[in-house]
């Protein structure tokens, strides 16, 4: 297997990094001055267990590969950049016959619910991944993975239901890679599971970690699980997640530094423009909607979210009280 990792951030370039490292066929697929410097130095990797420099095979899109079967397509960027991710690729020859929506398997990588469904229009054979992976990404040609012992747990299965050969075969190279990986065949159940969880992401870039968010962060989880009871949605407890995790991965730090922030802190430092809250807590926002559930929590969450990004506003440079005044302002313009 080759595997193409689209989008070589945190997540991505700790996947991509871990499976170079053991010696398995990666490309990884970048941008800007991150594939300039993965080119010209490698990828560099640094984690509780030390730094090392991968030499590997970095693209800026995939007119730049001449796709082939046995490629594995690992989707690992935001969900609000999957659809026209999905487009340039999906149409691209594959030697051999056919396509890479008909012929290529394609792993979504990736927080929220959103992303496997926008696949299966244009990708025959979808997996989806549920990630628990604390890293880090906002130097270029760098990625500070904070896990440990092994690197992350990568839950797969296929979407919509179902494991086969090839997701035995991908989660076999990514134990071989420091990585935790379950194959379940309900791997939404646990996708759910971790999207109740990213329900924080967004209250975290706007205000930091700071002391004083569990009550916003228990509202948040509360409306969220609400939704996914009232749409008739399965997913799996926080102690079954424990148990599968167990002590296999640990978010630590590295060189004496706590990651600072989650993935949408990071769209926030790097000035991306743009934040995943709509398809985290607007989520839960959309089945709310649908199901007759007030979610004024995550939607206000979700809307100054947005804010901060369109404005470029930095990370943390709201205050929790401020943001819980507007929560309650939104709860009473719904009684």
């Amino acid at each position: 297997m080759r595997y193409i990792i689209i989008g070589a951030g945190a997540v991505g370039g700790t996947i991509g990094g871990r499976l170079a490292e053991s010696g398995h066929d990666v490309v990884l697929v970048a941008r800007g001055a991150h594939l300039e410097a993965l080119r010209r130095d490698g990828l560099r990797l640094i984690s509780p267990h030390g730094a090392v420099t991968v030499p590997i095979t970095a693209v800026g899109g995939p007119e730049e590969l001449d796709l082939r079967d046995g490629d594995v397509l690992v989707l690992a960027v935001k969900t609000q950049d999957t659809a026209a991710i999905l487009a340039a690729w999906a149409p691209r020859p594959v030697t051999g016959g056919g396509a890479a929506g008909e012929v290529l398997p394609l792993v979504c990588a990736q927080n929220a619910v959103e992303n496997e469904r926008m696949a299966l229009r244009l990708f025959r054979h979808v997996y989806g991944m549920c990630v628990w992976l604390p890293a880090l990404h906002l130097e270029p040609g760098t990625v500070v993975s904070h896990g440990a012992p092994l690197s992350g747990m990568l839950t797969l299965g296929r979407y919509p239901g179902g494991t086969d050969e090839t997701a035995e075969r991908i989660a076999a190279g990514l134990r071989d890679s420091m990585f935790a990986a379950p194959v379940e065949p309900d791997v939404m159940r646990w996708k759910y599971a971790k999207l109740l969880g990213n329900l924080g992401n967004a209250h975290q870039a706007i205000c930091g970690r700071v002391p004083g968010s569990e009550p916003l962060m228990e509202r948040l989880q509360a409306e969220g699980r609400a939704v996914l009871d009232a749409a008739g949605i399965p997913y799996t407890s926080p102690e079954e997640e424990r148990r599968t995790r167990g002590d296999q991965v640990d978010e630590t730090a590295v060189g004496g530094v706590d990651r600072p922030g989650g993935s949408s802190w990071q769209s926030l430092a790097k000035g991306s423009g743009s934040i995943e809250a709509d398809y985290l807590n607007g989520e839960i926002v959309l089945l709310g909607r649908l199901h007759g559930v007030p979610t004024p929590a995550n939607e206000t969450v979700r809307r100054v979210a947005a804010e901060f990004a369109r404005e470029h506003r930095p990370p943390g440079s709201m205050s929790m009280p401020t943001l819980l005044k507007l929560v309650e302002e939104e709860a009473a313009a719904h009684r």
